[in-house]
Order: C-alpha cells, then structure tokens, then sequence
C-alpha cells in the first residue's frame, strides 16, 4: 500500500483513467468538424515547392511553446545553423519564450506572436484566432522567409500561418491537423524524444552536412550563462548564507497540478540531503510557487539543526539567473518541468519525478547516469493527459505516490 490507496485500488482507478482517456480518443464533434475544416483550407495553398538544390535564405522557425520545449528546440536551431551559416533565421516564439532564446546565438532574429492556446490565459471570442492569424500573416509576409519549420508536431495555427504568409517551402510533422498546410510532412513517430524529432525536420530534404552537429556533444541543449548572471547569482546566494557548501536545489513547482509531489516528500528529501549529505537546500521557484515552497522551509526551520540548512528564492530569479543558480548546484530535484531541462542544459545532474507524461518523449535529454528519471507504480503511466480537474487529483497518485527512498537513493548515487 502507498500513501493509503492499496495496489488493487490503483488498478481499479487506472482502469477508470484509461476508460476516460479511451471515450474521449477519437475527438469531440467539434474536434473532427475542425478538422474537415483544416483539410479543406489546405486545399488553398500551393503544394508544389522549389527544388530543394535551392538553399534557403531566410528561415522561420515556428514554436509557441514555454521553456522546456524551447531548450528542446535549441539542439535543431543549432543544426540548423551549421547546415545553413549564411541564412537569416528567426525564430517566431511566444513573449513568454523571449528570455529562452533572446541568449541564442543561433538566431538572428526574434519575433514574438500570442499564440492561440498557450497564453495560460482564458479562452476569447472564438473567432480571435482566425483573426489573429490573418494579420500575423500580413506580417510574415512582407519579410519574405522562403523557408518555415513548425517545430510542434500538432500546430495546425502555427502551419496555417506559415501557409498564409505565402512561404513558398513549409516543413512539419505529418499528422491530420497539420499536414495540409505543408510542402514537406515529416513522420512524427510516437515514443521518439522531441529533440530528436525536431532535428529530423532540420534535415528533412536537404539533409545533414558533415559539420551539422558538434564533435563530441551531438544535441546538446543549449542555455548560455553571462558573467552578470553569474554574479546575480553569487551574489543573491550569498545573501542567503548559502554560497560555500554543497548547494541542492529543489523546485517543486509544475505547470500541471497532477505532476506535483506531496508537501511531506519534500520535507522528508530536504531533511535527508542536509543529515546524510551536508547540503544547502535551495528551493527555486516563481513568486506564485512560493505558496508550494514555503510550508516545506517552514517545517524545516523548526528544526534547529536544519534552519540554517535551507533557504528560498521563490520569485527572486529570472530565468538567467535561475540558470547560473543551478549550475552553481551539485544537483538539481524537482517534477518535471522547464527549470528541470533548464538544469539539464547548464549541465547539472537532476532527478526528474514524472507521471502523466511520456518520458521517452519529453524526459531529460543527458546521459542517463547524469539526469535521472522516478516515478510510482501506476499501471495506466503515461497517461499524456495534463488537464484532470482539480478535484480528482486524489485519484491521480502518479508523482505524488513516487517513493522518497527512491529520491533519496539516486540523490545518494548522484552526489557520490
């Protein structure tokens, strides 16, 4: 038994779970109305695309994700400019993925887009998307590009948009809502790790020269840190006494309330890493995860042997800071999140608790003996599904249920 639901009752809610997922797997009406729409629309645009012995001048690469789909990308965007050194590339991102990529010295450009569906904000008129996209059109047009790659496999807007701006070769992944959009479809295999398969669309058609990725780090991704960072950083550790040990670093936060672990795992991992370890226990996090962070500091500085041992930057970091922070840290722990593939890509050791989510698709992209991946014993793992409502995440035991022994122990292997 774990946490108080036997191993009988967590096949019996998996089942429950699976049966959900399975009633909804072919669609909403609306859902498959749009997509006969989508199909139709691509019936529009213009198929035939120039020869691929043209190389591209100007490059749009599409992603309207947030911050670990962004590092995901920043493998491809490195291959993509060794392949073409004299093209223009600009990434079109939303303003929430500036500080992501405004540090890449792969882009030459930067343009920002609200992207329907991944502002976290409430839903608007529900013409507001076709709207925007006509006039973000009119603007990616007048720049010319000759070449887009929408990098998210399922973005019909994003496709939608690059065929509206008139770019003559459009490169994506072959899946319904997309594809009719395209001049060239790419498989998008499931089970495949997203960088990977963000780097077959670089290669698609023109394919690889012998200097598309680096000798010796293939794929690596890629987050510079500046001296002023690293200097925030010191400086802002040393405010918390915490500059002159072995620094962990723990960020419980997620965008997803089911990938969160339990308030007492915390509290009982912190303790572990300061007796067995002599760690510094610094938690990250935004100043809205503080309300996550402070009751794990809170019970710990009860303690008088733990007090001095922990310490919170909720909402103290931006993210080159947050950065420099964690390359300064001999581990980083936390659920899977950005700030984990943001500590992965400062070439820190992490452990990753996951759950819903395929981690063979969106886990740490290391060395596996570097970037550790736990989870509990759920049989319906992974369930892709992030939006459970709020209250049945009781039933949802697949990283709260992940065992702090475990955590413990690969902490223990890590800092060895």
């Amino acid at each position: 038994m774990a946490h108080g639901i036997s191993s009988d009752q967590r096949a019996a809610l998996a089942e429950k779970h699976r049966q959900t997922l399975a009633q909804s797997a072919g669609g909403t009406r609306r859902e498959r109305l749009r997509l006969t729409a989508l199909r139709l629309a691509g019936q529009r645009y213009r198929r035939r695309q120039p020869s691929a012995d043209t190389l591209p001048r100007r490059i749009l690469v599409i992603r309207p994700d947030h911050l670990g789909d962004l590092l995901f990308a920043t493998p491809a965007l490195h291959a993509l400019r060794r392949r073409f050194p004299d093209a223009s590339i600009t990434a079109l991102v939303g303003s929430w993925g500036v500080s992501v990529l405004s540090v890449n010295n792969d882009i030459d450009e930067l343009l920002t887009c609200p992207f329907p569906g991944f502002t976290r904000q409430a839903k608007g008129s529900p013409v507001a998307p076709y709207s925007l996209l006509r006039s973000e059109a009119r603007r990616l047009a007048a720049l010319h590009f000759d070449l887009a790659i929408i990098l998210r496999f399922d973005h019909w807007w994003g496709a939608w948009l690059a065929a509206e701006a008139r770019v003559p070769r459009r490169i994506g992944y072959d899946v319904p809502s997309t594809s009719p959009f395209l001049t060239t479809a790419v498989s998008y295999v499931p089970g495949r790790h997203e960088v990977a398969q963000n780097m077959d669309l670089v290669m698609a058609e023109y394919g690889s020269s012998g200097s598309i990725t680096d000798a010796g780090e293939p794929g690596k991704l890629r987050f510079p840190v500046s001296p002023a960072d690293e200097e925030t950083a010191g400086d802002l550790l040393r405010g918390k006494s915490a500059d002159d040990r072995l620094l962990v670093a723990i960020h419980p936060g997620s965008g997803a309330s089911v990938k969160r672990w339990r308030t007492e795992a915390w509290i009982a991992l912190s303790r572990a890493l300061i007796e067995q370890h002599g760690a510094q226990v610094v938690f990250t996090g935004s100043a809205g995860e503080a309300e996550l962070i402070d009751p794990v500091v809170a019970a710990l500085q009860e303690n008088d042997s733990l007090a001095g041992s922990v310490c919170s930057l909720a909402g103290l970091t931006d993210l080159g800071t947050l950065a420099a922070v964690y390359r300064r840290c001999a581990l980083v722990v936390g659920p899977d999140s950005g700030p984990l593939h943001l500590a992965v890509a400062v070439s820190t050791p992490t452990i990753h608790l996951y759950g819903p989510v395929d981690r063979r698709t969106f886990g740490p992209w290391g060395d596996p003996g570097r970037h550790v991946v736990l989870t509990s014993d759920w049989p319906c793992i992974p369930c892709n599904r992030l939006d459970w409502p709020d209250e049945t995440l009781a039933e949802h035991g697949c990283v709260r249920d992940a065992m702090v022994d475990d955590v413990i122990a690969a902490a223990a292997r890590l800092l060895a």
